[in-house]
């Protein structure tokens, strides 16, 4: 359940996402050394992972996406040993295409502490995701 609840929210994207009508861009920003605007060409380009997943009516699915934790490393932004102390106060805000927000803890994100991480997901079941559940 956690692994779906965590998945779900990162579909669309890890920080805020621009109306559908213009292009993709996942932004990280606040708190981040290097922020970023990442396309989806710089996503497919990341290293993938697969992650089994129900979507919200119960339905197995298979999901390819970056771990969020690459994304945030990529932009500076504490992980791993860096993530101790002050660093356990840190947050992440996920603003997505449909307008559904979320609050993680930097550990929810982070392999450190926890096993399943979520996923920037592109695609379900091998195909890119339909234009209702992301760019």
């Amino acid at each position: 359940m956690k692994k779906n609840i965590l998945l779900c929210a990162f579909l669309f994207v890890s920080a805020i996402v621009f109306a559908q009508s213009k292009p993709f861009v996942l932004k990280v920003s606040g708190e981040a050394a290097t922020p970023l605007q990442l396309s989806m060409q710089d996503i497919a380009a990341m290293p993938h992972c697969t992650v089994q997943a129900n979507d919200r009516n119960g339905k197995p699915h298979e999901y390819s996406g970056v771990a969020v934790q690459y994304i945030l490393a990529k932009a500076g932004v504490a992980t791993g040993k860096e993530l101790r102390g002050e660093n356990l106060s840190k947050y992440v805000l996920a603003k997505c295409a449909d307008g559904y927000e979320v609050v993680y803890s930097l550990a929810e994100l982070d392999s450190s502490f926890v096993r399943d991480l979520p996923v920037v997901a592109d695609t379900a079941d091998g195909k890119p995701l339909q234009e209702a559940k992301g760019p």
